[in-house]
């Protein structure tokens, strides 16, 4: 039997520090997102912050499409990120919302 050799795109010297710090922005940008929408909830800051929120998010999923396609990723893999990333977007909605909905019942 013959050993399986899995060949690879190999990413450029000057592609290095883009990704780097495009994964890094990833991060900080899902930070901020998830950070403005808390506050927001929590009425910490006021709704017109809300808008900022998701643009934070929308850099960060171009920052990760980014990535993925200087990394020379297949096209199952970038689907398969954004998806994880509109699931992003919607878990905080849904955290904030099923807790609403915990408090309206047990309040009673």
């Amino acid at each position: 039997m013959e050993p399986i050799l899995i060949v690879r795109p190999e990413i450029a010297l000057d592609d290095f520090l883009p990704i780097f710090l495009a994964s890094s922005a990833v991060l900080l940008f899902g930070l901020f997102y998830v950070a403005i929408y808390t506050l927001v909830k929590m009425g910490k800051l006021k709704s017109i912050y809300q808008p900022f929120a998701y643009v934070f998010w929308f850099l960060q999923t171009y920052c990760m499409y980014y990535v993925a396609t200087t990394i020379q990723s297949n096209h199952f893999t970038i689907k398969a990120l954004m998806v994880c990333m509109v699931c992003y977007l919607i878990l905080p909605h849904l955290w904030y919302y099923i807790n609403q909905r915990a408090e309206e019942r047990y309040e009673q």
